[in-house]
């Protein structure tokens, strides 16, 4: 007889179910990493533990998602069902039910949220490609010969720029690059207008720029095709685009990045020494520098961030408490439906009770009773009237045997003082006292004489 092993061929290790779903949740948080994605908010859940539990849906699938609380506390709106939003998650598994779900990490608006996204997107897809080292950004003239300007033609930037150049080097020349700046194909029209000035190569530097705006206004240099257009340029680009605070994907990729358009107006014209004038540079590349290396420290600190969480215990936590909220929605809804049916049980019994209530019994048997208490009462009376008259005729009986009627016929009876009946002569001695019973009374006497016959 040959004895088989339960092991297949194709798989050496039998898994419980347990320790499957435990391996499928490391294969998909490991190996998809973060997911950016855009749906639906609907089956919006805010369960006392702080946590929020959804689903997010499009036209043709949903998938179920967590949302741990401290994580959502960075939300800045409230969620709603039918809310379009565009969520940073990473996928996991939740292993009691064996259900693929989104650990969400951040949520906002769609609108914004996707611009946000690709931008976030676009940014590291060119930095890991190297677009933003250090070592491929070139140097500004010391001083330049003439200067190209490509922005719109009727936007403030370029009335901002020129002001700027005539005040302090009105000899410098200057070639204008109209192009368009926002909406549909600026971006296009930007890297063809660097494009004209590398062909021409008529100057030695360029700014590329336009006043400030909502995100959506300044998209155009957040496009690929501008930054890979910037990137390959022969001249150096200085980037001015919107006021301080913005920042594009222009500003990563050129060669020195300016914080408004009148600053890279200041920063190429040529009123002050070179020194100073190198010193800026030195400056502003070092700065450059300092973005991007805190753009690869940011990002590595994203990576280890992420291997922390998916070791963190309270991954763990939040599954349990996931479990938890689960459970306590079973319970409570099994003890609802175990209440009513221990409530029809109630109404059954009580009504099997009316049917057959003892009250019906007690009265019949209090009838009863009280027949048998008035037949006892008779009985009672009949037993004493026959004892009375059976007493009655025992007086009679007695009576006629009774001392007492032989004393009413004139007898009486002697006692000594010892109370013994004196029978004859003998018993008694002169000078004792004896008693004399009488029909009606006593005599009390003392011998004076005794004799016998």
């Amino acid at each position: 007889m040959t004895l088989f092993s339960p092991q297949t061929q194709n798989n050496d290790r039998i898994y419980t179910v347990s320790s499957l779903n435990a391996q499928v949740r490391l294969i998909l948080e490991n190996e998809m990493g973060v997911v950016w994605l855009v749906g639906e908010l609907s089956n919006l859940s805010m369960p006392v533990s702080g946590h929020w539990y959804f689903t997010l849906k499009d036209s043709r699938a949903q998938v179920k998602c967590a949302m741990f609380k401290g994580t959502n506390r960075r939300v800045t709106f409230k969620p709603a069902n039918g809310t379009q939003v565009l969520v940073k998650a990473r996928l996991s598994l939740y292993e009691p039910r064996g259900d693929y779900q989104l650990i969400i990490e951040s949520m906002q608006p769609e609108g914004d949220g996707r611009l946000q996204q690709q931008f976030e997107q676009l940014k590291m897809a060119l930095a890991a490609e190297g677009l933003f080292a250090q070592s491929l950004k070139k140097t500004l003239p010391d001083l330049p010969r003439r200067v190209g300007i490509i922005t719109s033609k009727t936007g403030a930037a370029l009335h901002d720029i020129l002001q700027v150049l005539k005040r302090r080097d009105p000899s410098l020349p200057v070639v204008i690059y109209p192009t368009m700046v926002q909406g549909e194909g600026a971006a296009i029209s930007i890297a063809q207008a660097i494009g004209r000035a590398n062909a021409r190569q008529e100057c030695d530097v360029l700014i590329v720029g336009r006043g400030g705006g909502s995100l959506e206004d300044l998209w155009a240099f957040n496009e690929e095709i501008v930054a890979r257009t910037i990137a390959a340029s022969q001249i150096p680009i200085v980037s001015a685009v919107g006021h301080e605070v913005d920042v594009t994907i222009a500003d990563f990729v050129a060669d020195v990045r300016a914080p408004t358009p009148s600053a890279a107006a200041e920063l190429i014209s040529r009123d002050m020494t070179h020194q100073t004038q190198q010193i800026r540079q030195r400056q502003q590349q070092l700065q450059s520098a300092m973005r991007h290396y805190m753009s690869e420290r940011l990002a590595q600190a994203i990576r280890l961030q992420h291997r922390l969480d998916r070791q963190h215990p309270q991954v763990r936590l939040n599954q349990q408490q996931q479990q938890l909220d689960e459970l306590t929605g079973r319970l409570g809804h099994t003890m609802q439906r175990y209440m009513a049916r221990y409530q029809q049980r109630l109404e059954q019994y009580n009504y099997k009770l009316a049917l057959h209530s003892p009250a019906r019994t007690l009265a019949t048997k209090q009838n009863q009773l009280h027949r048998l208490e008035d037949r006892l009462q008779e009985a009672m009376d009949r037993r004493l009237v026959a004892s009375g008259h059976r007493l009655a005729m025992a007086a009679e009986k007695l009576e006629a045997v009774s001392p007492l009627a032989t004393l009413g016929r004139g007898y009486s009876i002697t006692r000594d003082s010892s109370g013994t009946v004196v029978r004859n002569s003998s018993q008694v001695s002169v000078g004792d006292t004896i008693h004399t019973r009488l029909a009606d009374g006593e005599i009390s006497s003392v011998v004076s004489e005794s004799s016998s016959r």
